[in-house]
């Protein structure tokens, strides 16, 4: 996860600032995700990043 927030503005700035840093992130694999809020909990902005597995599973590890 690289960020999660409340605020819409706040997400936008830091994607914006993502891009001006010309930070070095696969934009095809970031996930851009609103989940939507009710009357309980107000709507969440959440911005992830896809990693690949890249190593052996620990022992006992699910697969």
């Amino acid at each position: 996860m690289l960020l999660e927030t409340q605020d819409a503005s706040e997400r936008r700035a830091y994607v914006r600032r993502l891009r001006a840093e010309g930070s070095r992130i696969d934009w095809s694999a970031v996930r851009m995700d609103t989940l939507c809020g009710r009357l309980k909990q107000p709507t969440t902005y959440r911005l992830s990043l896809f990693v690949p597995n890249a190593g052996p599973r620990p022992e006992g590890g699910a697969r």
